[in-house]
C-alpha cells in the first residue's frame, strides 16, 4: 500500500487512532485557507510518494500566514528525488 502521509492520517483517524488535526492544499490559496481555519504556527509539508522531504526543503514551518503562502508557493511544484510535489498536508 503506497500512501500519502495525508491518506494514512485520515485512515488513522477513522479508526480512532489519534492524530493531529490537517488539511490537504492542492494550491497556495488553499494551504493560506487551511491555515487560517486552524491557526497558526502550522507546518507545511510536501505530499510524495518518497523520503528525504526535509532535506529537500519539502517540510517547513509556518509561524504565520505570511510564511505559510511563502513555503506552500517554494514547495508546490517543488521536484522531490524525481517526484513533483502536487500537494501540501498544512498540520
Amino acid at each position: 500500500m503506497d500512501l500519502f502521509e495525508y491518506q494514512g492520517k485520515q485512515f488513522f483517524a477513522q479508526y480512532g487512532m489519534p492524530v493531529s488535526p490537517g488539511q490537504v492544499a492542492f494550491t497556495v490559496d488553499e494551504a493560506v485557507a487551511a491555515a487560517e481555519e486552524l491557526g497558526t504556527p502550522v507546518m507545511v509539508k510536501a505530499q510524495v510518494h518518497t523520503g528525504g522531504r526535509g532535506k529537500a526543503g519539502g517540510v517547513k514551518f509556518a509561524a504565520d500566514i505570511d510564511a505559510v503562502r511563502e513555503h506552500a508557493t517554494n514547495i508546490l511544484g517543488l521536484d522531490i528525488n524525481g517526484h513533483l510535489v502536487k500537494r501540501v498536508w498544512i498540520e
